[in-house]
């Protein structure tokens, strides 16, 4: 019987300021390691004293991630997934409040037998222990940590310290720490600055760390100079400082590693075998960055001037476009400002799509219900997530069904035609996080359907996050005006899907399908959209 080969673990950290891309570096990383035949999983360390960011607000956080198992969690996660094609679970994040909350628990319950509570070791302990769980039972080669935040964080440390000793726990070559660091250029000088990267790994080692690769971010090439000059100050080889440029694509920079063999030189550090294959990203990024076609994209939403707030939305753009040949170009519209069909007219004139986003409160609410309306009643090739398909039933009540003052409850309490309705299951919920309709359920799609079509199967399972929806007391009369339910889930007889069969593309979700787009598969509907938006641009002509 061969002895079990130890479980690898990779850390990445970053200093000197935040936003350098330590998630984008890890989910890289798995790319390269997952194509050379590796089984890989990444967990995310959070520092913020929030239990997830389910009820911060985007602006605070970004996009919140929906996981198959209802988990809130960090935007990364999304990253992961789309790059290294696996699902993420609740173990994949853990956040400095899930691991207080956690140790204060079992010391109310008396399981340290009153024992002195510390961050070394009950914090520390507890950390460690959700490195680990994220690969129990022991299915993957590799763990890769990314920790959130910055070296020398006071929130950080104690995620510091657990790695500190995790590293010595499972000796040299089972771990490998990569720090991601900012190497400036000075323009009146005209030179690269390395002292950022020097003073970022000091900290680093004053807490008992010692980085094994340098990634550097910068917007000009590093020259051999610079390189020898980190490595010689921050005490690894020259091959091991590692160039993070700038590109047109997160999904170019595998291969802005795999150029500098940085894949190769963690898997020899790591005595894994194997060689990352790279062949099929090269295809998708000479298709991405050279396309046939070109439309036109409206993104209709409440937070449009923050673009990470619906970063998987842009992701999925992305996937869709090079399945279809084309570049999408984002419009960002802003429903607040839409407040008559002649101002939908005005914004909408030269859009090839319309994409009404997912999101909560009234404000712009409005806005969105004319959007719905101007896509119907012309043809235009239409999207709507979660809060979209509820804005496309109040404009079909209103407008078709002759349901004047159709409205949201979450908009309008007293509408006398609630047509969106709080859940049966949300009415007596008071707590906030993590208690909305969250996670994975199952659909049944009925027979040909536009959601047929694109799917190709009468079975999905989707993700969601919403409290409100279509109220079962109208959906008789909304089918009778011509409205098709294309996809129910069963069990709780709720509608998922809705669509117009008159119009050339016009279908919303309940569930969020950007949620499940990879880089090696664009999600059907958005698939389907972006291919009847660059139909509706060749009929424009």
């Amino acid at each position: 019987m061969k002895p079990k080969k130890p479980v690898k673990y990779i850390f990445v950290v970053g200093g000197v300021i935040s936003g350098l891309g330590k998630g984008i570096t890890a989910s890289s990383i798995g790319y390269l390691l997952k194509s050379a035949g590796l089984r890989v999983t990444i967990l995310k360390l959070d520092p913020y004293l929030n239990v997830d960011p389910g009820t911060m607000n985007p602006y605070q956080h970004g996009e919140v991630f929906v996981l198959d198992d209802g988990s809130e969690t960090d935007l990364d996660l999304g990253h992961y997934e789309r790059f290294i094609d696996v699902n993420m679970s609740k173990n994949n994040n853990a956040t400095t409040g899930q691991v207080y909350s956690t140790v204060l628990r079992r010391e109310r319950k008396g399981d340290y037998l009153g024992a002195t509570i510390q961050v070394i070791p009950h914090i520390t302990d507890e950390i460690k222990r959700r490195i680990l769980l994220v690969n129990n039972p022991k299915k993957y080669d590799v763990v890769i940590c990314e920790v959130g935040g910055t070296v020398g964080d006071i929130e950080s440390l104690p995620f510091m310290e657990a790695i500190r000793q995790m590293s010595v726990e499972v000796g040299y070559h089972n771990h490998l720490i990569v720090h991601v660091t900012l190497v400036p250029f000075i323009k009146a000088s005209e030179e690269l600055k390395t002292k950022p990267t020097q003073h970022s790994v000091m900290k680093l080692r004053e807490i008992g760390l010692s980085p094994d690769v340098i990634l550097c971010r910068s917007n000009y090439p590093l020259t051999k100079q610079v390189k020898e000059k980190i490595a010689l100050f921050c005490n690894v080889a020259t091959t091991h400082v590692v160039e993070g440029k700038e590109v047109k694509s997160i999904y170019e920079v595998p291969l802005v590693f795999d150029k500098q063999k940085l894949g190769q030189i963690i898997m020899n550090r790591l005595e894994l075998t194997g060689q990352p294959q790279v062949t099929k990203l090269h295809d998708f990024i000479a298709r991405f960055k050279k396309p046939t076609y070109k439309v036109n994209i409206a993104m209709c939403g409440k937070y449009t001037e923050l673009p990470d707030a619906y970063k998987s939305v842009l992701e999925s753009f992305i996937h869709a476009g090079v399945e279809n040949d084309a570049r999408v170009n984002v419009h960002w519209i802003a429903t607040d400002k839409i407040k008559t069909d002649a101002l939908a007219e005005k914004e909408f004139g030269d859009i090839d799509g319309i994409l009404l986003l997912p999101g909560f409160g009234s404000r712009g609410s409005e806005g969105k219900v004319f959007s719905c309306k101007y896509a119907r009643e012309n043809n235009v090739p239409f999207l709507g997530i979660c809060l979209g398909l509820q804005c496309a039933i109040i404009d079909f009540a209103r407008n078709v069904c002759g349901l004047k003052n159709a409205n949201s409850t979450e908009f309008d309490k007293k509408t006398p035609y609630p047509v969106i309705d709080l859940m049966e299951s949300q009415r007596a919920i008071k707590r906030k996080g993590g208690t909305m309709r969250l996670g994975s359920y199952s659909c049944e799609i009925k027979p040909k359907t536009r959601a047929a079509k694109e799917y190709r199967k009468k079975h999905i399972t989707e993700r969601h996050r919403h409290r409100w929806e279509i109220n079962n007391r109208y959906r008789n009369r909304l089918e009778n005006h011509g409205l098709v339910i294309s996809g129910i889930n069963t069990e709780l007889n709720l509608a998922e899907i809705i669509e117009y069969p008159d119009h050339p593309w016009f279908i919303a979700s309940q569930f969020h399908p950007e949620l499940k787009s990879r880089l090696n598969s664009a999600h059907p509907l958005f698939r389907g959209f972006i291919g009847a938006a660059v139909k509706y641009n060749k009929l424009k002509g």
